[in-house]
């Protein structure tokens, strides 16, 4: 084997440097160019330091999450037996309103649809045949009503009848027999005493005599006859009649009511058999409509335009839809169980992710700038649309992170074919700071109770407080410590670097014996500077920002 010359040993030794120190010359550029697009520097700068400028600038929240259709139709099987798909479109494909999405085998909900036909028509049947009879008993209950009336009139006017005709002619009748009775009792009486006279004086015999008296017993007979007869009559004979025809009348009134009663009870249960078979042809009917609506549903129609996305991918994703457990032919499907997905993609929204420390400062309405990870060159307007009610948590690989969905409505149509669960990130404007003294928030520094910045002092830097206001993701408002014009350092500077560095007491107000110190005034010219009142953050700066 040859030996390795020297030059070689030089180059195997020099190339890794020279790699390294490109790497870092490539990242120092990359760095300049940020620095120069975030922060206008002077043409011939080439550190790291700004100048404090006064101006406005927009408070922001970053966020990031993925694209969705502002609105989606879910599409659900809604057969109530077997679902067997025999036809379904293809995923990914954009359908308009009408196209057919899923087809069924409906061979099942035609013979069941059949055999609800037949028992609509056996239905119509049995209720034609009620409808008919109750006509009838309604004649029936008529006439006997009509026959229970005219028997209750002809005793009534039997009644009547026997009241002013019989009775008073039985009674005349009596009379005039009781009146005849008496007399020929007189007459025979008065006959009788002649005859006794003419007995007595012989002027006839003894047999004329008894004949003339057995006359008079007779007619006394008789007339004892007829007084009894009107007796019986007005005590037992009349009362009785009375009674009976009284009787006859009741016992007709009644059988009217009674007649009433029954056809009433017999139209009652016609009436009643009348409406279950109504009931039972609805029921057959709505059966027969189920089934008609079934047979639709056989074949699912688009309702709107939209991209069909298989719930199969939602729930699955792509190992659903590459292992062949996804919707296909053949698949059987329970009832309500969601098939398709159809989101609007012509409107769409961005979802993010809001950390809960930041959801205080979003309000429906704010305006917000959307890039999408398939289109980062195009930004996107859009306006915050809610805010979610609850915290999303992240368990067990992220205990204490809580975040917030935010729905960010993008305006104007789809112009650029995005789709849903597409990934984009949302820069949202929650406030503007106008004319104020502001730097890059990287130059901002805390440690303890003390909010400062790095200033250029000779061959290095000092530490300088400052009071801190309002803040964006780039840049955060100076109130005091800091004039425009004046300049600072972007980032954290070596140890050797810092000439001088803010008091202790400063940083931690209170000393040793537990005495605040805070009234002191901090002056950056004096040996020990004095601490200012202590400053709390502003609301979203992290405790100690570095450059990014």
């Amino acid at each position: 084997m040859t030996a390795p010359t020297a030059t070689s040993r030089r180059a195997a030794t020099v190339t890794p440097v020279a790699l390294i120190l490109l790497a870092v010359g490539a990242i120092a550029v990359a760095a300049l160019m940020f620095t120069n697009l975030t922060w206008e520097q002077p043409a011939e700068s080439v550190t790291d330091v700004v100048e404090v400028r006064r101006g406005g600038f927009d408070v922001t929240v970053p966020a990031s999450g993925e694209l969705a259709a502002s609105r989606q139709i879910e599409i659900k099987n809604q057969l109530e037996g077997r679902a067997v798909i025999t036809e379904i479109v293809a995923e990914g494909a954009f359908v308009h309103a009408g196209d057919v999405l899923v087809r069924f085998n409906d061979e099942e909900i035609r013979n069941e649809l059949k055999d609800a036909d037949e028992s609509v028509i056996s239905a119509r049947n049995d209720l034609a045949s009620a409808e008919a009879e109750l006509k009838i008993i309604n004649k029936t209950r008529e006439s006997e009503i009509e026959k229970a009336v005219l028997a209750v009139e002809i005793a009534e006017l039997d009644l009547e009848g026997w009241e002013r005709g019989e009775v008073v002619s039985m009674r005349q009748d009596l009379a005039l027999a009781v009146e005849t009775a008496e007399l020929n009792y007189n007459r025979l009486l008065e006959r009788f005493d002649a005859s006794k006279r003419l007995y007595e004086q012989e002027f006839i015999s003894l047999d004329e005599f008894k004949q003339d008296e057995i006359a008079l017993v007779e007619a006394r007979a008789r007339l004892d006859q007829a007084k009894l007869d009107i007796e019986v009559y007005e005590n037992f004979e009349n009362i009785k009649q009375r009674k009976q025809k009284e009787s006859d009348l009741e016992q007709a009134r009644k059988e009217h009511s009674r007649v009433i009663d029954r056809q009433e009870a017999t139209v009652a249960r016609a009436e009643s058999d009348l409406f279950s078979r109504q009931r039972h042809l609805e029921s057959r009917l709505e059966r027969l409509k189920n089934h008609q609506a079934q047979l639709e549903q056989c074949t699912v129609r688009a309702p709107s335009d939209g991209l069909v996305v298989y719930a199969s991918s939602l729930e699955g994703g792509r190992w659903m839809r590459e292992s062949g457990n996804g919707l296909q032919v053949g698949t059987e499907l329970w009832r309500n169980q969601l098939i398709i997905v159809l989101p609007d993609i012509s409107l769409m929204v961005a979802e993010v992710k809001i950390n809960e420390a930041l959801t205080g400062m979003i309000r429906p309405g704010q305006s917000a700038t959307v890039t999408c990870d398939a289109a980062p060159d195009v930004p996107l307007t859009g306006t915050v649309e809610s805010i979610g009610v609850l915290a999303e948590s992240y368990g067990w690989r992220d205990p204490n992170r809580r975040d917030y969905t935010v729905r960010i409505r993008l305006d104007g149509r789809n112009a650029l074919d995005l789709k849903p669960s597409m990934r984009c990130q949302a820069t949202i404007r929650v406030d503007h700071v106008a004319e104020a003294v502001h730097v890059p928030i990287q130059a901002v520094h805390r440690e303890g109770a003390a909010t400062f910045v790095y200033v250029p002092d000779g061959a290095g830097y000092s530490q300088k407080l400052v009071t801190v206001g309002r803040a964006s993701e780039m840049y955060i408002e100076i109130t005091a410590g800091l004039d425009a014009g004046a300049s600072v350092l972007l980032r954290e500077p070596a140890a050797k670097e810092i000439l001088v560095k803010l008091p202790p007491e400063i940083v931690n107000p209170k000393g040793k014996d537990g005495e605040d110190d805070s009234e002191q005034v901090a002056r950056q010219d004096e040996p020990r500077p004095e601490p200012p009142p202590n400053v709390a953050p502003p609301a979203g700066m992290p405790a100690n920002p570095s450059p990014e």
